[in-house]
């Protein structure tokens, strides 16, 4: 599975950004596909996640309601819309693919990223 992102920019608190991720090859083999991000000398964290057919979403605290994670699977790209954005949200933000069937949403142990798009807030 090959993961490409792209939107990341600069943006005043407030603003809005949205980001893309569109991913190829053997996509049928990720059940999950979630955004995280990482600040400087930060560890990298979830912020968002959807099931590959779109059905079911998981959120981190810290970005409900002002986030949203999105399909569209024609494409085969994954979207987060973020909307009221603070400076704490600055991060390099990454989209991954995950395999496997679980009972709870995973945060954690994705098999596949993409490279890294960079969104900074400026207060």
């Amino acid at each position: 599975v090959q993961l490409q992102a792209c939107g990341g920019g600069l943006v005043q608190a407030g603003g809005s950004l949205r980001l893309s991720c569109a991913a190829s090859g053997r996509t049928f083999s990720s059940n999950y596909m979630g955004w995280f991000r990482q600040a400087p000398g930060e560890e990298r964290q979830f912020v968002a996640g959807i099931t590959w057919r779109g059905v079911s979403t998981n959120y981190a605290d810290s970005v409900k309601d002002r986030f949203t994670i999105s399909k569209d699977n024609a494409k085969n790209t994954v979207s987060l819309q973020m909307n009221s954005l603070k400076p704490e949200d600055t991060a390099v933000y990454y989209c991954a693919a995950k395999g496997g069937s679980y009972y709870y949403f995973p945060t954690g142990g994705y098999d596949y990223w993409g490279q890294g798009t960079q969104v900074t807030v400026s207060s």
